[in-house]
């Protein structure tokens, strides 16, 4: 789209850069045992059934009708169970995401929101819906989860895709290079974002919506895995995820925002790109 060039990982705030090993420790840590639990059922559950069924269930958009401020607000009520780093409400984070990305590229201000809507699809588990097929890294079902996806050794054992004769391998289902739109990720709140703002017709450039397809996909845009099924586009693409990352996960502080002075500036630009009251 010509935008300049992404700024470097250089260029970050030195607050904003330091201590980054202290991020997604799932190692040891207060929160630790939570953090396994969600991503136990997760990977048993998340299988290509599953997945399509989800897919069928929520592709309407007929669970609520509210607007992009209502569904911030919404997460006031939501603290993300598979998220080592922070044990507070999701809207502070939302907020903290955007004015990352809006101090380091004050000219875009389509990435600004970007970094409030990214993860506005957890409302998911404010529906009822459990947190393990809301939150956490995403990975392709119907194939073989790759060595970076997180405990993959001791914890998908009980998943009933790995025995399957084609899901098993490394390719799965899918054609060398098909394409990362054309494979079918684990369901969660990434996917569901995506289908949402596509299905409502955001006023957006490509970059941001496949940047809140595949803000989660860990193993892929920090770890390089899954390149067998990767095509062009992702790779023009990749830059821009890794660029968002910085921001989704290296703002996170228990300094927390104050919301409500920042509330009128994205307000605006959710009246430019998304506004009214949409279907959720």
């Amino acid at each position: 789209m010509g935008y300049p060039p992404l700024v470097s990982q250089h260029d970050m705030e030195p607050e904003a850069a330091k201590d980054k090993d202290s991020f997604r420790n799932y190692t040891s840590g207060p929160l630790l045992d939570r953090v396994f639990a969600t991503y136990k059922l997760m990977h048993t559950r998340q299988t290509v059934d599953f997945v399509r069924r989800k897919h069928a269930q929520f592709g309407g958009f007929s669970y609520k009708r509210m607007t992009v401020m209502e569904a911030v607000d919404m997460l006031d009520g939501l603290v993300d169970e598979s998220d080592p780093d922070v044990d507070f409400p999701n809207s502070f984070h939302a907020f903290q995401t955007a004015e990352g990305i809006r101090k380091a590229h004050p000219d875009k201000d389509w990435f600004h929101l970007v970094g409030l809507l990214h993860d506005l699809g957890k409302v998911l588990a404010l529906a009822g819906e459990p947190q393990w097929a809301v939150v956490g890294d995403t990975f392709p079902v119907g194939c073989r989860p790759q060595a970076s996806v997180v405990f993959r050794d001791c914890t998908f054992q009980a998943n009933p895709d790995l025995q399957h004769p084609l899901y098993s391998t490394e390719l799965g289902m899918y054609q060398p290079h098909c394409g990362l739109e054309n494979v079918l990720m684990s369901w969660g709140h990434d996917e569901y974002m995506y289908r949402m703002m596509k299905f409502n017709k955001f006023a957006l450039p490509p970059e941001a919506f496949y940047i809140v397809r595949f803000h989660s996909f860990y193993p892929w845009h920090k770890f390089g895995d899954y390149q067998q099924l990767c095509n062009e586009q992702d790779l023009a693409m990749l830059p821009w995820v890794q660029e968002f990352n910085k921001f989704d996960l290296y703002t996170k502080s228990s300094s927390l925002p104050d919301v409500a002075a920042l509330r009128p500036y994205y307000q605006g630009l959710v009246d430019k790109y998304c506004p009214g009251v949409l279907c959720w």
